[in-house]
């Protein structure tokens, strides 16, 4: 961080944030839209360079932000990612370690973004939120609900910010859909569905000969340490998705990869960010890899499937959801239609559109709007705000996902505590909340 002057705008805010409520300020328009100072930009880390941060680095690259340092146990990624941020600034700054902690240690780094396999996303993120940086953590928040547990926690004692990844909530198809639920237009919902993956699986990969270049016991970390393989973590720039995600140690199937994304859903149209499920339904024969369920309080089921995305029926119609796809039911007739680009005769957005606008005009539930996902993060960084996927609603929808796992991997029917996060009547073994860690580590 380039020293500022006193009273720089940072610290006005910050101090500014310390006034009582009824204590309103406001600040000159041209102070907002004024080009910002590399002085006042918001410093940032990165933890893990892989495909994923890939896309990320160049967002925040994008915005009024300052990056650092980044961070990997690959030699090849991490140079190509400080070079990269180097050739952004046209200077040779910005530092690369193996180590996440020397990027904690660092007292001119505001926030951190961190993009590592998911058994390393909760002790970088601790860290971090213990030395007073704000996080933006990728989804799902956590590897197991002991640590969801711990994030909330050390969100709120410490009082920072945290921005999960699941930019679904930012994007205005998933919003429209879930306020068309919110405001009862389909009417009291019967269930919702949500289509992704298998459940985690033991990860059985034959051993490969190591290569020099990765620091292959870091990357194991907290996860019992076994033989290199390269479809865990391939050597230098992987061209897609790396298959940790597929195996318990590391990462929990496509339950934990697409689950936190549609599952978040539910819990949003659902209203229940704050809350969850009380009871997991077990499928209903012992290796299933569908059929799950989460049940609500008040009855409503959320269905692991295999269909649209995240499919909500009402008494008085439907509506799906997904990544660019939209289509909306009432009263037996199709509303609004998007399935995909065989429709070639409208948009995703042209039916959204005409949906909000004739649906929702005098709403009275109007969802957080976010246009972009790790903007509305910088922006509550400096506001001091919750953002759209804070550490409440990373954390439940992480939970979601590992409620079901257990629930598949153990074949039992779970009952759950969604106030205390804890199991209930007896419907759950304490065990399964957490992992044992390899020491040195441990949550």
């Amino acid at each position: 961080m380039i020293p500022s002057k006193p009273a720089s705008r940072r610290q006005f805010l910050k101090a500014a944030c310390t006034l009582t409520a009824a204590t309103p300020f406001i600040l000159p328009s041209h102070v907002w839209g004024a080009e910002t100072p590399p002085s006042e930009r918001v410093t940032v880390g990165f933890i893990g360079m892989g495909k994923q941060s890939g896309g990320l680095l160049g967002n925040f690259l994008g915005r009024e932000t300052r990056v650092l340092a980044v961070c990997d146990v690959d030699t090849t990624r991490r140079e190509a990612a400080r070079q990269r941020v180097n050739k952004s600034y046209g200077n040779t700054a910005c530092a690369a370690y193996v180590d996440f902690r020397e990027i904690i240690n660092r007292k001119d780094i505001d926030a951190v973004c961190i993009a590592t396999p998911d058994h390393w996303h909760a002790l970088p993120m601790l860290a971090a939120l213990r030395a007073g940086k704000d996080v933006y953590c990728e989804k799902p928040l956590t590897h197991n609900i002991h640590e969801a547990v711990e994030v909330i926690k050390a969100v709120k004692d410490n009082q920072r910010v945290l921005q999960t990844g699941s930019m679904q909530r930012s994007m205005k198809e998933f919003r429209v859909a879930c306020e068309l639920v919110r405001n009862g237009v389909i009417g009291r919902i019967r269930k919702v569905e949500c289509s992704f993956g298998d459940p985690g699986v033991p990860c059985d990969l034959k051993e490969e000969a190591a290569e020099p270049g990765l620091d292959w016991n870091f990357w194991c970390g907290p996860a019992p340490l076994r033989g290199y393989s390269s479809v865990l973590s391939p050597r230098g720039i992987p061209a897609g998705f790396p298959a940790w995600r597929k195996y318990r140690e590391y990462g929990s199937g496509g339950v934990g990869d697409w689950g936190a994304h549609h599952l978040d859903i539910a819990q949003w149209g659902l209203g229940m960010d704050a809350s969850g499920p009380v009871q997991v339904q077990a499928a209903d024969a012992a290796g299933a890899r569908r059929g799950a369920r989460l049940v609500y309080a008040n009855g409503i089921t959320v269905e692991h499937s295999s269909g649209f995305g995240v499919q909500f029926f009402g008494e008085n119609g439907e509506v799906r959801v997904n990544r660019g796809k939209f289509v909306f039911v009432l009263g037996g007739k199709t509303i609004a239609s998007y399935r995909g680009k065989e429709d070639t005769e409208t948009s995703c957005a042209a039916q959204v559109q005409i949906t909000e606008r004739d649906f929702l005009k005098d709403a009275q539930v109007r969802l957080y709007r976010s246009e972009n996902h790790i903007a509305d993060f910088l922006d509550c960084v400096k506001s001091r705000k919750k953002p759209n996927t804070n550490e409440q609603v990373g954390a439940r929808s992480a939970i979601c996902c590992h409620l079901l796992n257990q629930s598949y991997y153990h074949h039992a029917s779970l009952q759950w505590d969604p106030a205390l996060l804890v199991f209930a009547n007896g419907k759950g073994d304490p065990k399964w909340l957490t992992r044992d860690y390899r020491a040195p580590w441990s949550v």
